[in-house]
């Protein structure tokens, strides 16, 4: 009887987890209405400007955190570097970890 709940629970997270998976852009590699396709030094800008885009972004519906305009991987590439060398990457937290111990 425990197997049994323990596995129905187990499919159920996972067909939870397969709701959230993002899809296609379709929008990738196709340029914006001002002819701009974002690359990674835009996406490394938009991370690293990602905390601020996102308070405007709460009281103003016209600004986005994601350039949906974008070439994919590189994109998401500079835009992750961006939004963690904002927070030190995994270095500085391992860093504040130690001065705390």
């Amino acid at each position: 009887m425990k197997k049994t709940i323990l596995l129905v629970t187990l499919a159920l997270v996972l067909l939870m987890l397969a709701g959230c998976a993002p899809g296609i852009n379709e929008l990738a590699n196709v340029p914006s209405r001002t002819g701009v396709v974002s690359g990674f030094w835009r996406g490394l800008w938009n991370g690293a400007i990602a905390p601020v885009t996102f308070i405007i972004s709460l009281f103003d519906k016209n600004v986005q955190i994601y350039d949906v305009h974008n070439t994919g991987a590189w994109y998401n590439f500079g835009f992750f570097l961006g939004i963690t060398a904002l927070f030190g990457g995994g270095a500085g937290g391992a860093r504040a970890r130690r001065r705390r111990d």
